[in-house]
């Protein structure tokens, strides 16, 4: 038997002290009346005391139809109310939209381990906690997918000839963006915020207009929070993603090492990311208008 909630307690509380109140004021203006219709000449003694508290006391009382369990009319409606399954207080309401309630997995396949619900407070992340949320971001079995796609769009580009074409030339761009996503996950979620104390996971707003949440939603990439909740210069994203760019020069090709394919690959990292923020914004709205809550 589950303990019984402060939503039922409350109610019912209430509803038993009205009774009494009305019943302890029935009561007096009881009194008041029966001690109004005797005669002024009466004299007080116990025994009118007690004939005027029996008169009050057999007026406050309902009749004892109304209130017996043995009332056929409440028995019945009782039972009918049973049958048809009506509870003795309306269930609580729920808002019609997604709530800003987000899921562990995105189309039940992508990761979506550091999305926070709306109207939702944590406490911090521990350093150990941190490194958990990097891992998995990078070694879940769905962690393929993006650099799969960011692949085909570089090698689309044709961004490393050296790289070549085909599906040996897909293969070598497709190592390389996994070994780019991983690193990029750890600068970001892990050590740069078990550096600065900042808290790497994407709080959704969940309200608003659909420019306002996308404009939050670009804006993590700038501002984040840090472990004790204050919004702060997310500079594990800012300077992780750099960081994540820099290494990338030690496995590409020597012609590669430029300035300019860094600051680019540095673009790229901040780039998905805020693409990223913008579709966890809304993903609890898309979850609940096509899926109904499903994925």
């Amino acid at each position: 038997m589950t303990r019984p909630s402060l939503r039922n307690l409350v109610p019912t509380s209430l509803i038993v002290f009205g009774t009494l109140a009305c019943t302890a004021a029935g009561a007096q203006s009881s009194v008041a009346a029966s001690a109004a219709t005797l005669p002024a000449s009466t004299a007080y003694s116990p025994s009118s005391a007690y004939t005027i508290a029996s008169a009050a006391s057999a007026a406050a009382l309902p009749s004892p139809a109304l209130w017996s369990s043995s009332n056929p009319a409440a028995t019945a409606d009782s039972a009918a109310n049973a049958d048809r399954g009506i509870p003795d207080e309306p269930p609580p309401q729920t808002s019609g939209d997604g709530g800003g309630r987000q899921t562990k997995r995105i189309l039940g396949i992508i990761p979506n381990f550091r999305a926070v619900s709306a109207n939702t407070k944590l406490p911090p992340m521990s350093v150990k906690d941190k490194f958990a949320t990097a891992s998995e971001d990078s070694l879940d079995y769905s962690a393929i997918f993006l650099p799969a796609a960011v692949a085909g769009y570089s090698m689309a580009r044709n961004a490393t000839p050296e790289f070549g074409h085909g599906g040996v030339g897909y293969g070598r761009y497709l190592w390389h963006s996994a070994v780019d996503q991983t690193s990029e996950n750890y600068f970001v979620e892990f050590i740069g915020p078990a550096l600065t104390h900042q808290d790497p996971r994407y709080y959704t707003q969940g309200s608003g207009g659909f420019l306002k949440r996308t404009g939050y939603a670009l804006s993590r990439v700038v501002v984040t929070r840090s472990d004790a909740g204050k919004e702060v210069f997310n500079s594990s994203e800012i300077f992780g993603a750099g960081a994540a760019a820099s290494v990338s020069n030690l496995y590409y090709p020597s012609a590669e090492r430029t300035v300019s394919n860094t600051v680019d690959q540095w673009g790229l990292n901040v780039g998905i990311d805020a693409a990223t923020f913008v579709f966890k914004e809304f993903w609890p709205d898309i979850n609940h208008y096509l899926f109904h809550d499903t994925q």
